[in-house]
């Protein structure tokens, strides 16, 4: 009788699958010559299965990975495993590893933004606190350095290093003296481009092109933030990200575009843009943006942690004692949120009224959006600023999504296979066989309450088992 060996010592007899199962072992190895010389496949049983699609839950199912990628899902006692190591997940959940289609790396250290902080180490950090959280992709979206970026995104293509796997956008293209505003930042003048007429508009996307960037990025906005009387920044010229746009989709990529007021947002749409990189926080979102969004198949990425992390934290010092939130903390940041003067100033500041209107207002437009069919994707803007914080503005973002009025399975689809299907990619972000092992295992029903999430056991990335768990029992 053939055995598959536990991790924890103990045997159990081999099962094969029914022929309705998801797909077998054999299958999935078909045409390949090294089967018999690949790694011990692993098997996660008895654990309730979110697949990502926002189907139901399946109870009591069961996992198969062999190098690196799910090879069979099914119910447990289904799944054929020869010689497989066995993984009891009883009360657990096993869902695919989040996505973030909108996220930013290396601006941040400490409490600071500045350019000196875009260094491989940095970077590497960041993406490894990510895959802690859970957060197995990210799309760095703009405010990069090229050749670094270049070159840590194929590394973690190739999974040569610890951390997430990297996708994003090199530079982007915003107004002069414009937004993203250089003094508030402390940008590098390789980090983004500002060019002030076509034909350098045109040639910033010629550039990023040759360097392999996955994206475009473009930034509409004056950076009011909806506070009264506030001094905007100059906006980008529409003839200049109309350029951008065509010149984008002659090179074959999509573009990405940071608003904040709906007006915006339609004229980019109207223009060509693919991605609208924030919610809209000025009004609520109108039958014409929605009808349009739908004619050009566009993606609409809401990024609710953005607004919230301006004053969460000084709301919720007792936070600060919370093992999931000191996961993500440094020093710096830790002790600028202990701080009383810093709480106080946050609170009083104009901008927090501002942001809690804001996220209101981006929450009913998200809602309204979905509801409507449009195509929503995944993202925080972690990283862009030292309180939205890599790996837990994204668990964040997901309860914000729930309390909005999402089910957690709508916003858990959401941030696994709606974020996959947003960078197209269809080797992850589902519970597939032949996808990638990105897996996070947690302790509780997610399903039944979203907050099950931050109650993580494991992270498997490309079916190896990463550090963990994230808080120590």
């Amino acid at each position: 009788m053939k055995t598959a060996s536990r991790i924890d010592g103990k045997c159990t007899r081999f099962r094969t699958a029914p022929f309705w199962a998801a797909l077998s072992l054999g299958t999935w190895l078909a045409g390949t010559a090294s089967g018999a010389l690949a790694a011990q496949p692993v098997l996660l049983e008895h654990a309730t299965i979110i697949d990502g699609t926002g189907r139901a839950p399946l109870a009591d199912g069961a996992l198969l990975i062999r190098d690196g990628r799910i090879v069979s899902v099914g119910a447990a006692g289904t799944v054929a495993a020869p010689g497989a190591k066995l993984v009891d997940l009883t009360g657990r959940t096993i869902l695919p590893g989040l996505i973030s289609d909108h996220s930013h790396t290396g601006l941040v250290k400490g409490t600071k933004d500045d350019s000196a902080n875009y260094t491989r180490d940095n970077i590497l950090a960041q993406l490894k606190q990510y895959e802690r959280y859970g957060v197995l992709t990210v799309v760095s979206l703009g405010l990069n350095k090229s050749p670094l970026f270049d070159q840590l995104r194929q590394e973690q293509h190739a999974g040569r290093n610890p951390g997430a796997d990297l996708f994003g956008v090199d530079q982007g293209i915003g107004a002069p003296d414009g937004v993203p505003p250089q003094g508030m930042f402390h940008l590098g003048p390789d980090q983004v481009y500002r060019p002030t007429s076509v034909a350098e508009a045109q040639a910033a996307v010629d550039r990023m092109a040759g360097e392999g960037t996955d994206l475009v990025k473009i930034w509409v906005d004056d950076f009011r933030n909806g506070v009264p009387g506030a001094k905007g920044y100059p906006k980008i010229d529409p003839a200049i990200y109309r350029a951008v746009i065509e010149r984008a989709h002659a090179h074959g990529l999509r573009v990405a575009a940071h608003i904040h007021d709906l007006a915006d947002a339609k004229a980019l749409v109207s223009a060509g843009a693919d991605i609208i990189a924030h919610g809209v926080r000025d009004q609520p979102v109108d039958t014409d943006f929605i009808m349009l969004m739908e004619q050009k198949g566009a993606w609409y990425i809401a990024t609710l942690d953005l607004d919230e992390a301006n004053y969460i934290f000084a709301e919720h010092p007792e936070w600060l004692d919370d093992p999931f939130l000191s996961a993500g903390l440094n020093p710096d940041l830790r002790a600028q949120f202990a701080d009383p003067a810093w709480r106080a100033k946050i609170l009083a500041a104009p901008l927090t009224a501002a942001a809690k209107k804001a996220l209101a207002l981006n929450e009913r437009n998200l809602v309204t959006l979905y509801r409507a069919g449009i195509h929503i994707g995944f993202g925080t803007d972690s990283g862009a600023s030292a309180t939205r914080i890599p790996g837990f503005a994204e668990h964040r973002e997901l309860k914000l999504m729930v309390s909005a009025g999402l089910t957690p399975m709508e916003a858990l689809a959401v941030a696994t296979g709606n974020a996959a299907a947003l960078m197209h990619l269809d080797d992850r972000g589902i519970l597939l066989p032949g996808r990638w092992a990105d897996l996070m295992v947690v302790s509780g029903d997610p399903a039944a309450d979203i907050n099950a999430v931050d109650r993580i056991e494991q992270v498997w990335h490309r079916g190896a088992r990463t550090e963990g768990p994230l808080v120590p029992r």
